[in-house]
């Protein structure tokens, strides 16, 4: 429950021994930076990135004659999006009575219609499908549902970082093709400026939904280490893209995307998960594995509580540290220019519950 519902209606839980926070205190200090992340990101998303789908490109400039593996992936990018309904609603409805996350899902949920119009007007605009078949074609997909993969808020949260990095890296690939940077023999010579810019202009809002989740992910593992390494152990082992089973040619629209050098199996163990995993503080998918087959919990004896023992050594808890810091400081600044920071400041805790080493840098 703790995942889901902010410190104010978490029901009371044991007294813990002094020096060390309550699960109840860690919650609150979760809750207060989710609050202070989705403000600061929701006013650097409205500076920075207020694009609109159908006025920011030259949609009359979109060539007419895109070769057909274009199209295949032009028309799963857009399936992919039309359930960005069901993304929004289904996270709002699992986070609602938590201020900063629930806010934030109507803002991401916002940034992702942006998305699936844009990629609508590609399809569209290639006037390679009627206005027919596209209507007939989003019946098909709304017919079902897309539902949640996992049944509580950490685990989803989780699985939208390596979900966030793989689509940016799917748009990545797809600019670098319509710039006419592709290595494939049957690609080499196509480019469109206008599905370019398409491209780099929805990574760009991928590569800041993941940069929230991260700093989201960053704040459990700084107070929950545990739990959310475990998480992330079973994100990977089982990550797939989101809509697969939902999407009408799933396979040709996969085999397509991996033939064009967008995204593939190695993509995803080179430039996801190794990503994450070093913005997380991990060394390898198999120092991970390690480090929690050796972790476990001893009582300390003092109102039966226990303590973690060997998992420090599974990740490097002094760059979390130092990122939930700087995390803190970014939200701090924001507060200053509003005026937060005298009525309601966002506060850095430090986790007594943490070993100190002598050579751990916390605020590098």
């Amino acid at each position: 429950m703790a995942d889901v519902m902010p410190p104010n209606m978490l029901a009371d839980v044991p007294p813990t021994p002094a020096g060390l926070l309550s699960n109840r205190e860690k919650d609150r200090l979760i809750e207060r930076g989710f609050l202070g992340l989705y403000r600061w990101y929701t006013a650097r998303s409205q500076e920075t990135r207020n694009w609109n789908p159908d006025k920011s490109f030259d949609w009359r400039a979109l060539s007419p004659n895109l070769p057909p593996e274009i199209m295949t992936v032009l028309t799963g990018f857009f399936a992919v999006e039309q359930y960005a309904p069901d993304f929004t609603s289904s996270l709002i409805n699992l986070v609602r009575r938590s201020h900063g996350r629930s806010h934030f899902q109507m803002r991401w949920g916002s940034e992702e219609e942006k998305h699936a119009d844009a990629w609508e007007n590609s399809v569209l605009f290639s006037r390679q499908r009627t206005p027919e078949w596209l209507f007939e074609y989003k019946e098909r997909l709304k017919a079902q549902t897309w539902e949640l993969p996992f049944p509580d808020a950490l685990h989803n949260m989780v699985y939208t970082v390596f979900q966030e990095r793989a689509t940016q890296l799917n748009y990545l690939n797809m600019m670098k093709i319509a710039q006419g940077k592709s290595d494939k023999p049957h690609l080499q010579g196509f480019s469109d400026p206008v599905l370019a810019k398409v491209a780099q202009t929805i990574a760009v809002d991928e590569a800041a939904h993941y940069n929230f989740f991260l700093e989201g992910v960053r704040m459990y593992l700084y107070y929950y280490p545990q739990r959310t390494l475990e998480a992330i152990r079973t994100i990977v082992s089982q990550f797939s893209m989101p809509a697969a089973k939902l999407v009408p040619d799933w396979e040709k629209f996969y085999e397509t995307v991996y033939r064009a050098g967008i995204y593939g199996p190695r993509d995803f163990s080179r430039d996801v998960m190794q990503v994450a995993f070093r913005n997380l503080g991990i060394e390898s998918r198999r120092a991970l594995e390690e480090g929690l087959k050796k972790t476990r919990e001893v009582p300390d004896f003092e109102g039966g509580n226990f303590k973690t023992t060997v998992i420090w050594d599974t990740f490097d808890y002094g760059m979390v540290e130092g990122d939930v810091k700087r995390l803190h400081v970014k939200i701090q600044d924001y507060e200053k220019l509003i005026g937060f920071d005298a009525i309601d400041p966002t506060e850095f805790i430090n986790n007594p519950a943490v070993p100190k080493k002598t050579n751990q840098a916390a605020d590098d």
